[in-house]
């Protein structure tokens, strides 16, 4: 029965990371500590490992379709790799009511965030006050100190979001990069896969040292499962208005953010 779960949790986890770049995490770690009866910190290190590996291979597909800026990737996942082991440090001496109400609190506000994204603007549209801008011509961010500046404190934050909370930070990545540049929804959410995979494998080796236990078998059917997910997700995506994604998305959030409320009043 729990490799049954395994399978299936891991295949909507995986489904939901490709079809928006994120919420693997945010799905996955509530998921095992219902299912399982696991807690937050148990829960954390098994959801970051099918995560980080659902995103790899999210990040591949969207290498493929060149729709990955992997310079800003690849600065996002340095600045944030430190600020991850600083929130995997936080993390463990926290009760767990108070990680829950932290965890709620934040996907309240993204949800929040995407509701009023995807009612204002028209699919795909851009935002006008973006500060870091692709260059139309080349399709590649126009580098500066503003645009480093952006894509480093997103970085940061979705490095600690991903340590202290177990989740791959693309909650914070996709929207983020949505306001701040003009990137299309399918290139935020291609980008931020590569940013998951790289930071998150950064965070499951933290979690080890800092003493986590992954149940191997288990854990591998979750990985396993999470990566078709995350392929058929991809697949999906590309038929998808990014409004209509940005509501599911914002949806199952919402329902989780509920539930985990719910727990710490009772």
């Amino acid at each position: 029965m729990a490799l049954l779960l395994a399978s299936l949790i891991g295949i909507a986890v995986g489904l939901i990371m490709g079809l928006t770049g994120a919420g693997g995490g945010m799905l996955a770690v509530p998921a095992l500590v219902y299912s399982q009866g696991w807690t937050m910190q148990e829960a954390m290190p098994v959801a970051l490992l099918a995560v980080s590996l659902g995103a790899l291979i999210g990040a591949i597909d969207g290498l493929r379709r060149r729709q990955v800026r992997y310079k800003a990737a690849t600065l996002m996942a340095l600045v944030g790799a430190p600020m991850t082991s600083l929130g995997v440090w936080v993390a463990k001496d926290l009760s767990q009511k108070t990680l829950m109400a932290a965890f709620a609190v934040v996907l309240l506000i993204v949800v929040i965030r995407l509701v009023r994204q995807a009612l204002r603007a028209a699919d795909d549209a851009i935002n006008p006050s973006a500060i870091a801008l692709v260059n139309a011509s080349t399709g590649r961010f126009d580098w500066n100190i503003k645009t480093a500046t952006v894509i480093s404190v997103i970085g940061s934050c979705a490095g600690f979001a991903t340590g202290m909370l177990g989740v791959g930070g693309g909650f914070i990545i996709v929207p983020l990069l949505r306001h701040f540049t003009n990137l299309s929804m399918q290139s935020a959410a291609a980008t931020s896969l590569m940013v998951i995979s790289l930071v998150g494998s950064v965070a499951v080796g933290s979690a080890l040292l800092h003493g986590a236990q992954i149940p191997i078998l288990f854990s591998a059917l979750f990985a396993t499962m999470s990566v078709v997910g995350v392929l058929a997700g991809r697949r999906i995506a590309n038929f998808l208005p990014s409004r209509i994604v940005q509501m599911i998305f914002a949806s199952l959030l919402a329902t989780v953010a509920v539930s985990f409320i719910w727990k710490v009043l009772n």
